[in-house]
């Protein structure tokens, strides 16, 4: 093969391998804005400055973003690690599922040190997350508590099967599941899809509980309007946190 053969066989294999990440690149997506950085949310005197309704509308302004396909770009540097190394300042504590398909962060568009997220499955407020909720409103001066279920939840599909089916489940998941059980049984009849209801079901008894909790360092800040406790649910498919349960002014 002479030289200038294979300077051409070269050039010709590089263009079949470039063809499919060219062609890949003209389906992406045309809607997508540049990368855009986020302010970090208000601190004052170590804690967030936020009232509890300006958390929910920045959750509720990041969801939009989110639901526009608006990137954002959060402040993850090395300084930004450095303060948060000090002490943080979140603005909502946020008691969500663990599901994989359900990070709170980028629901909202926010970076590190702005939630203070509990998570397990079926987003149940158990001693742990009771406790850490504490926390964050007593110690930390969240505005702001959010429980999010989200659509087909396992757990709660788990507990379902518990009252339909008398299913068991091994290990631990079995005790795991049982709070929600109730919440299971109280949305039964209620019209619409029956495990929307039940998931709605289950993170409004984990609202209640948490807005009748039986310590001060959980009812004074509510009493006195300084915090906030709020359900809400992510639809899978569209990408939409719904908020609910919203108490009254």
């Amino acid at each position: 093969m002479t030289d200038l053969t294979r300077r051409s066989a070269l050039l010709a294999a590089g263009a079949l391998a470039a063809a499919p990440a060219a062609a890949l690149a003209q389906r992406q997506p045309t809607g997508r804005t540049a990368a855009r950085r986020y302010q970090t949310a208000p601190t004052r005197d170590g804690k967030s400055a936020l009232t509890p309704d300006q958390a929910l509308e920045l959750l509720k302004q990041g969801n939009r973003d989110f639901l526009a396909d608006r990137p954002y770009e959060a402040d993850v540097g090395g300084a930004r690690r450095l303060a948060l190394a000090k002490g943080q300042a979140p603005f909502a504590a946020y008691v969500s599922c663990s599901d994989s398909r359900v990070p709170p962060e980028v629901l909202f568009g926010r970076g590190l040190g702005e939630l203070f997220i509990v998570r397990n499955a079926g987003n149940t407020v158990d001693t742990v997350a009771l406790g850490s909720v504490e926390f964050a409103v007593g110690v930390l001066g969240v505005p702001l508590v959010v429980v999010m279920g989200h659509e087909e939840c396992g757990a709660v599909k788990a507990a379902m099967d518990v009252v339909d089916k008398n299913a068991t489940f091994p290990g631990a998941i079995g005790r795991m599941i049982e709070p929600i059980v109730p919440a299971v049984l109280s949305s039964r009849g209620r019209p619409g899809n029956r495990t929307e209801q039940a998931i709605r079901a289950n993170v409004s008894r984990q609202v209640e509980r948490l807005r009748t909790a039986a310590e001060p360092i959980l009812l004074e800040p509510q009493r006195a309007g300084r915090v906030k406790v709020v359900g809400a649910y992510y639809d899978l498919d569209t990408g939409r946190v719904d908020f609910f349960d919203e108490p009254r002014a």
